[in-house]
């Protein structure tokens, strides 16, 4: 899968031009970023699933940024792959349905129908509880789409909450891992995959088989691959339940392939995809 974390500063050569016939600064870095991503889903998409735009990259530009995130996932679409908004949203429950409208199914006003971003799935915080997930995933069912749940993060600080100790329940990770089964229960479908997925790092693989006991019909989302330091050869116990266990992340690894490998961006790009999807292939015909 491929992540999209574009960084103004460092796009692929050439892409900075396209902005400089935009006036303003937001204008011109929003250009230059909707650019370099569609050359990057144009070269790595024959050997993805999905794009994972990271919100903040395109909210930090403003109103110009937010309309780059809507092209980029119409040409994603066209493109034949699926949507993951990564914005790690959470919130009380009012505010949980504003942001999965905004994000997933859209909102009906008294002057009509607004259109969300559209993602078939969406990253949420569930460390306000319950409530402030079941609006994700009551809009998420009613598009046939799905969230992911932030489970054991990739992020060094991420032992600083999530593998605390709660009395009778293990680790605070292990406490979000059961609400991630509990509310997917009702959304498992024919192929034993449920609606409800997780967000685990892959930067420590050897959760993952205690993940698994703990959900096993929720899809990973495996971000740390690469720039992180996260191997997909460490993450066959992600794949289980088929090779839709799991959806390995790769952002500056792959968009930077070409910095490590030299040679034509979109060139390296795909070879750096292509080889992780043939391991991460392995890995699950080798589990199941």
């Amino acid at each position: 899968m491929l992540g999209l974390d574009p960084d103004p500063g460092a796009l692929w050569p050439g892409e900075e031009r396209v902005g400089r016939v935009f006036g303003s600064p937001s204008e011109a870095a929003a250009a230059a970023v909707l650019g370099h991503c569609q050359a990057l889903i144009d070269a790595t998409a024959p050997a993805c699933v999905a794009v994972k735009p990271q919100l903040a990259r395109f909210e930090a530009l403003g109103a110009a940024g937010w309309a780059a995130l809507e092209a980029v996932v119409a040409h994603a679409r066209g493109a034949g792959l699926l949507v993951i908004a990564d914005g790690k949203r959470g919130d009380i429950d009012v505010s949980a349905r504003a942001y999965a409208a905004a994000l997933i199914d859209g909102m009906h006003t008294p002057f009509g129908h607004v259109d969300g971003l559209g993602a078939d799935m969406a990253t949420v915080n569930p460390l306000m509880g319950r409530d402030a997930v079941e609006p994700f995933v009551q809009a998420a069912r009613q598009v046939a789409g799905g969230v992911l749940l932030l489970v054991r993060t990739s992020n060094p600080g991420a032992a600083d909450v999530e593998d605390l100790r709660l009395e009778g329940e293990g680790t605070v990770w292990e406490r979000l891992a059961r609400l991630v089964d509990e509310l997917g229960a009702p959304g498992v479908g024919e192929a034993g995959i449920s609606d409800v997925g997780a967000v685990v790092g892959a930067t420590e693989p050897w959760r993952l088989e205690r993940a698994r006991e703990l959900m096993r019909s929720a899809t990973f989302l495996l971000p740390g691959v690469g720039a992180q330091g996260g191997r997909v050869e460490e993450l066959g116990a992600a794949f289980a339940p088929g090779r839709a266990g799991g959806l390995v992340s790769a952002s500056r690894s792959v968009s930077g392939a070409y910095l490590a490998a030299g040679g034509e961006p979109a060139s390296a790009a795909r070879a750096a995809v292509e080889r992780m999807r043939e391991i991460a292939w392995r890995l699950s015909d080798r589990v199941r």
